[in-house]
């Protein structure tokens, strides 16, 4: 169960298990943030292979003789439902494993989730790389989906679970970091294999294998977290992942019956867990939990980056010039999020979200002006060079932005704010959620594009600005903060103390699992 998380030292009165980062937890954290590669080759190999003139040429011949129609506007030349059906059927095969690897991890374990995930992405991308027809690329593409929304259920909450609370920031922020390292790769290739006249798409698309042969030997020396390998029986295999942790010096005992006593009450409250999401005690964790990929969504960042290469031919880029400037917006986006990494543990989760937010609402509304004075309502003209230019600065600048705040942190928020006895349930909702509005959004933003025109970044800056109000009135400081005591800083919370227990809004830890801890480290009470 992906839910199991540590009852830490601190809350129960002794020692800090969790203030030592040795190089076992870092080998271990970033070995589950390399799932992230599965997402980010994916994301950045589909939107520079749909618009290669090989690749549309041998499936969707329709949209390339669109582009040469002159009578077509620059904002619709890409519209067809077949070719955002290829890029979009990922995303809802993500959201229907997702949900069942909540179930699955909890039999298996991780590791063998890490495997079975690396060897369908493997799989996946075999099938698109040899595709002789639009059947065999969504197949491939759902294969691959698969392995992601099995990868993405486990990663973030794993990286929370191992890395120490004061660090836990950082730590996860590593899942991000490989999404972009895969999302470069694949943006690379793309630029080079765009020359290759007939089949450089397949190269394109086959090479995803790559990161999927790189999880499932990677997979082979990562264990599980202790708290799932105590939960399949073996508390000597948790022991030893202790000491390969902690550090074979470390005394890991009163920790090892700490996880213990964890799993044995999570698997009590295991029973009912998505219905006890929605009872009024969690409320709040439901809430904020749906708000945070729901909003994301809605700001279309995501699809933005997807379709990155699409948005820069439509305002004037040559082919390859389109993916060099995918390349160069996911080195801005990989150096924000190293800093995002490096600074949210002090700065604090909110300022981040909140200035991140603002800045991007104006990027987009800056992008949206330029394009409606230069391309007109009907796409028909050819933007001029130096706005064109303007358009890729304004898309970087946002990029950074996002980059340092909402990109990353959505991982860490939505991984630190549950409780244990719901954190797995609350993982896969919040997954689900997103990679479905993922899908949707796929499905309609190229006819988005085509009939709001520059609106379509209007729309999208709208929701950011929403998106930043709701964080800055309703989503409280989790920086720092030990899981298990979470619920401390909801029950302060000015809105969401409403739906704590009395005992949680005088500052006292009402957790189970945390009083249990505490009886036995006072014996006396």
């Amino acid at each position: 169960m992906a839910g199991q998380g540590f009852v830490a030292a601190e809350a129960a009165g002794a020692r800090d298990y969790g203030s030592r980062v040795t190089f076992s937890v870092v080998v271990t954290c970033l070995m589950a943030a390399s799932c992230g590669l599965i997402f980010g080759y994916d994301s950045g190999v589909s939107g520079g292979v749909t618009q290669m003139q090989s690749f549309l040429s041998d499936f969707f011949p329709d949209v390339l003789s669109g582009m040469k129609n002159t009578k077509r506007g620059v904002y619709c030349k890409y519209d067809n439902q077949g070719l955002t059906a290829f890029t979009s059927s990922l995303f809802i095969a993500s959201a229907l494993s997702s949900i069942v690897a909540s179930h699955v991890t909890r039999r298996v374990g991780r590791q063998a989730i890490m495997l079975f995930g690396g060897a369908m992405f493997f799989a996946g991308a075999a099938i698109n790389g040899g595709a002789v027809n639009i059947a065999m690329l969504v197949i491939g593409r759902m294969l691959l989906g698969f392995g992601i929304g099995f990868t993405f259920q486990s990663a973030p909450v794993y990286l929370s679970e191992i890395a120490p609370a004061k660090w836990r920031g950082a730590f996860a922020t590593a899942f991000g970091v490989f999404v972009i390292l895969g999302a470069i790769f694949a943006t690379v290739t793309n630029y080079f294999t765009n020359d290759i006249p007939g089949w450089g798409w397949r190269v394109s698309l086959g090479l995803a294998g790559a990161p999927g042969t790189l999880l499932v030997v990677g997979a082979f020396f990562v264990s599980d977290t202790p708290s799932s390998l105590v939960l399949r029986g073996h508390p000597d295999q948790a022991r030893a992942a202790l000491l390969r942790i902690r550090g074979a010096d470390v005394d890991v005992e009163a920790e090892l019956k700490d996880i213990v006593r964890a799993v044995e009450q999570a698997n009590r409250n295991d029973e009912g867990a998505f219905r006890r999401l929605f009872s009024r005690q969690y409320r709040q964790y439901l809430l904020v939990g749906v708000a945070i990929p729901v909003l994301y969504e809605l700001t279309g960042v995501n699809v933005i980056n997807i379709f990155m290469p699409v948005v820069f031919r439509t305002v004037g880029f040559s082919s390859k010039k389109a993916i060099l400037g995918s390349v160069i917006n996911f080195l801005v986006n990989l150096v924000a999020t190293l800093l995002s990494g490096s600074i949210m543990d002090h700065t604090g989760r909110r300022i981040l979200l909140i200035v991140g937010g603002f800045c991007v609402t104006i990027c987009q509304v800056a992008i949206s002006c330029i394009m409606a004075a230069h391309l007109g309502t009907e796409g028909a003209t050819t933007m001029p060079r130096n706005y064109a230019m303007a358009v890729l600065v304004l898309m970087m600048v946002s990029t950074f932005c996002m980059g340092v705040s909402w990109g990353p942190l959505r991982w860490v928020v939505q991984s630190e704010i549950y409780p244990v006895e719901v954190r797995s349930a609350g993982q896969a909702m919040g997954v689900s959620i997103w990679l479905c509005l993922t899908f949707m959004e796929l499905q309609v933003f190229i006819r988005m594009l085509c009939t709001m025109r520059y609106g379509v970044f209007l729309f999208h800056s709208g929701w950011f600005f929403v998106g930043t109000i709701c964080v800055a009135a309703f989503l409280p400081e989790t920086k720092g903060v030990p899981l298990e005591r979470m619920r401390t800083v909801w029950a302060q919370h000015w809105y969401w103390r409403r739906f704590a227990d009395v005992d949680d809004k005088q500052g006292r830890q009402v957790n189970p699992l945390c009083e249990m801890s505490s009886n036995a480290a006072n014996p006396n009470m």
